[in-house]
């Protein structure tokens, strides 16, 4: 089976490719993508008027994951000051049966 470059009914085959992973980006593994992401600003920050406080059970759901872990800074955007005052609110909360340390069903 003769192998053409030009030919696209062929499949590649591992000694034909450059890279172990076969994508044409040079070897860089990864996302990729290159697109404009916006930045993410903690919330806590920027609005004075929510308050932290781990009474608020809504808002403590809303970071805390469906397995009843604490949202990490990098997925909820939140400042390290601000996510270091979280996660004690948060284990306030579960200390007092006001926020479960997993939820419910499954």
């Amino acid at each position: 089976m003769a192998y053409l470059k030009g030919d696209k009914s062929e499949r590649h085959h591992r000694d034909d490719r450059g890279d172990k992973d076969g994508d044409d980006r040079g070897g860089k593994r990864g996302g990729g993508g290159g697109g404009f992401h916006r930045r993410k600003v903690c919330r806590f920050c920027s609005d004075l008027d929510f308050v932290l406080d781990y009474k608020d059970v809504r808002m403590m759901q809303s970071f805390v994951t469906e397995q009843g872990k604490i949202v990490p800074r990098r997925i909820s955007g939140t400042c390290a000051h601000h996510q270091r005052k979280l996660t004690t609110s948060v284990k306030r909360a579960r200390n007092l049966a006001l926020v479960g340390y997993v939820s419910m069903g499954q």
